[in-house]
């Protein structure tokens, strides 16, 4: 699976801790801020940008709060996001709403916990049925 990943000063050290996870777990990983994003803005447009370009992709973006990159992604069209803090809720998030990006923030989620919601978030499949109803409104409000 191909994972796109991205973040602003905030979130590189657990962007680089996720990435390192990733790859140790045979994932094709896209750092699309290799040194950090001046801003949060940046690095979660262009994760969501590629995520558009490359359906089969899902993302995650780092930044302290996590709320931020998630205001941003959901500004984008086609681009369903979750900010997210438990294991929980990043595996519901890709079941019943389809989201394509995570975001994460390095000042509330601590290292284990990051990367056990990564890997929820990526073990979870879309069931679509009943759930498509919303994903289609979601999709046509931005």
């Amino acid at each position: 699976m191909r994972v796109v990943i991205g973040s602003d000063g905030d979130g590189m050290r657990l962007k680089d801790l996720v990435k390192a996870d990733l790859i140790a777990h045979g994932y094709t990983v896209v750092d699309k801020s290799e040194v950090p994003a001046k801003d949060f803005v940046e690095s979660t447009v262009a994760i969501a940008n590629d995520l558009n370009e490359n359906v089969g992709s899902l993302g995650v973006a780092f930044d302290g709060y996590g709320a931020g990159s998630f205001m941003t992604a959901t500004k984008i069209k086609g681009m369903v996001a979750a900010e997210v803090s438990d294991e929980r809720s990043a595996y519901m998030t890709r079941e019943h709403n389809n989201s394509r990006m995570i975001t994460l923030g390095a000042k509330i989620v601590g290292d284990e916990l990051a990367l056990n919601i990564v890997k929820e978030f990526l073990h979870a499949d879309y069931d679509g049925g009943r759930h498509q109803v919303r994903v289609d409104m979601l999709n046509k409000m931005a």
